[in-house]
């Protein structure tokens, strides 16, 4: 960790001539900003070099992707900005993925670049890309700041768009003749101007959104059969304990969206868990089945509803969304109220009374009975080990309070249907974008976010050798993390697909993988492998009780699949469900 000559932070009320890298940091700090993510190289290294005046810490990654995903995982875990730093060309290219993942998730992050002299723009110096014409279409907004009074008002107008609205990620890119010239650093004179929120959002007191409210009011008394649908902007609006009144108050149960999980506590009764191609079969049955959907803060994800045509066919839709482009996208909205979720709720609450919900959640409680997983402690020890057998005994273990940061694949969907996240921000997944490598550097940003919560990185054989660099950054930080690589010797869901729809020709998915316990003890990890559910508790046990990072390489069964599983191209009740001869099939008399 590094110390500081200047922590008293005197140029953020009185206005000092910097140099355009001093202003950077200034900035930064003036934001509330205190850790950043990056790699230092030719363009951006004024700013690195002026980074020892200032109270920020810098977390030195090995791969710049690295550090967008860590600005991600930091500002899912956090709640605030995340900040990731990187140099010209490559360095800032390498960004481009975790700028992407950010952007499909709603993530507020802010990417600062730097870029050759402004002499020689367009002139295809060494290092020299158009990285803000990249990262155009991936960014909320993006800037090319070639003169040094214009660091400050960017950096500050970054950070209000980045967290305003549907957050998103914006880029900063800055020439290196603009960091090294020096200009009067005014940290208010430097305020952007006031939100402005788009003009279609819905304003309470307005005719309009007061004729809204009492229409979505009059069709929630009426419903007979209405689900919540609750998604990631239940986090983002920090809208938990609303949704909850709402659900509570008129028994509603509640669907939740992959992002969604952890908004809506796991063990509540009204809580019917995971909806959408991977969800648990009651749960689409119900949305199916409903008379009324009520989306809170979710944007109808082709992965979420199936076919359009055929999703919930029976019921009017309430759609509840701060983005006015998604409204009516992919499901039509019968109502639609266009704002933050949080201050809509507090409008539509007053306006509902209460109501009587039992014959609904009856009749769902009767289909998850027929339908539901057996709870997987009771499974025989048939000398297989399940990665849901991990992911149930891990949440058992954490008594569900860890926060989770995974990869992409069957393993986070095991994880989603068996690790229950009673708490916000305790998932840390990439779902729009489905990235593989994320699990590893988001983790380690989550951990950075919240150095005092217990953290487990849980990634499958092949997305964690994408990112397995990052290893020596945990070393190096000294972060006490778990590590959890479920390690089936394949691409897992890709093999999944080859089995199911190309009469398992197994093309490129086994997957020749180090000894990962090996690869730890390299980087200084100690780790331990674990073949069968008896060894389970005991490893996980050891390594929360150790007092640095540790690697778990659970061998698991290789050709299991997640179920149920919609095909792609069906409907949501058209599920391909569990096998039989399976051992995980539960029958109506296990209930």
């Amino acid at each position: 960790m590094k110390t500081t000559d200047n922590s008293d932070n005197a140029h953020l009320t009185t206005p000092t001539r910097l140099t355009g890298s001093e202003i950077v940091w200034a900035t930064l700090v003036g934001e509330g900003v205190t850790e950043v993510f990056g790699y230092p190289g030719g363009a951006i290294l004024p700013v690195y070099d002026a980074l020892r005046k200032f109270p920020i810490h810098h977390v030195l990654v090995r791969h710049e992707q690295g550090a967008s995903h860590m600005a991600d995982g930091y500002a899912r875990a956090s709640g605030k900005v995340g900040v990731a730093i990187a140099t010209s060309g490559p360095g800032a290219t390498n960004l481009v993925t975790g700028i992407a993942n950010a952007m499909l998730d709603s993530i507020p992050i802010v990417c600062i670049t730097g870029q050759v002299s402004s002499k020689v723009l367009g002139s295809d110096a060494f290092q020299e890309v158009d990285i803000t014409g990249i990262t155009l279409p991936i960014t909320k907004h993006n800037f090319l700041i070639t003169r040094t009074e214009d660091i400050a008002p960017a950096i500050r107008q970054a950070f209000q768009i980045a967290k305003s609205g549907r957050p998103g990620p914006v880029l900063v890119d800055i020439t290196k003749d603009a960091q090294q010239s020096a200009a009067i650093f005014d940290f208010e004179a430097a305020r952007p101007s006031a939100y402005n929120p788009h003009p279609m959002l819905s304003v309470p007191g307005t005719s309009v959104m007061d004729g809204a409210l009492r229409e979505a009011a009059e069709l929630i008394r009426a419903a007979k059969r209405p689900v919540i649908l609750a998604g990631h902007g239940i986090l983002q609006s920090n809208a938990g304990e609303q949704v909850r009144t709402l659900a509570e108050r008129m028994q509603i149960p509640v669907g939740m969206t992959l992002l969604g999980l952890g908004s809506f506590p796991a063990s509540h009764p009204l809580n019917l868990g995971m909806m959408g191609m991977h969800g648990e079969s009651w749960v689409n049955d119900a949305i199916q089945n409903a008379d009324l959907l009520i989306a809170c803060g979710m944007r109808f994800d082709d992965r979420v509803i199936g076919t359009p045509s055929t999703y919930s066919p029976n019921s009017k839709k309430i759609h509840i969304e701060i983005d006015p482009a998604e409204i009516n996208k992919n499901i039509k909205a019968d109502v639609a109220l266009v704002g933050d979720l949080r201050q809509v709720l507090e409008q539509l609450l007053p306006l509902l009374p209460g109501r009587d919900g039992t014959a609904w959640l009856n009749t769902i409680a009767s289909s998850k009975g027929n339908a539901a997983v057996r709870d997987i402690r009771n499974l025989p020890d048939n000398g297989h080990l399940y990665a849901a057998h991990v992911m149930h005994d891990l949440w058992r273990i954490t008594e569900g309070s860890a926060i989770i940061a995974t990869d992409v694949g069957q393993h986070q969907m095991w994880e989603a249907q068996y690790y229950h996240h009673e708490l916000p921000r305790t998932l840390i997944t990439s779902g729009g974008l489905g990235t593989m490598g994320f699990a590893l550097p988001a983790g380690i940003g989550a951990k950075v976010a919240c150095p005092e919560r217990e953290v487990w990185v849980i990634a499958g054989d092949g997305g964690f050798q994408m990112t397995a660099s990052e290893l020596a950054t945990i070393v190096q930080e000294k972060l006490n993390i778990n590590i959890a690589i479920i390690n089936n010797g394949y691409l897992g869901m890709v093999r999944q697909w080859q089995e199911f729809f190309y009469e398992k020709n197994y093309e490129s998915t086994p997957l020749v993988s180090p000894d990962f316990v090996k690869l730890a003890d390299a980087h200084g990890i100690p780790g331990i492998a674990v073949r069968d559910r008896g060894n389970l508790e005991a490893a996980v046990q050891t390594a929360r009780s150790h007092s640095g990072p540790f690697l778990i390489n659970f061998l698991v069964e290789q050709e299991d699949s997640v179920y149920p599983m919609i095909p792609a191209g069906k409907a949501l009740h058209e599920m391909i469900r569990r096998p039989g001869s399976n051992p995980l099939v539960e029958k109506p008399e296990d209930e």
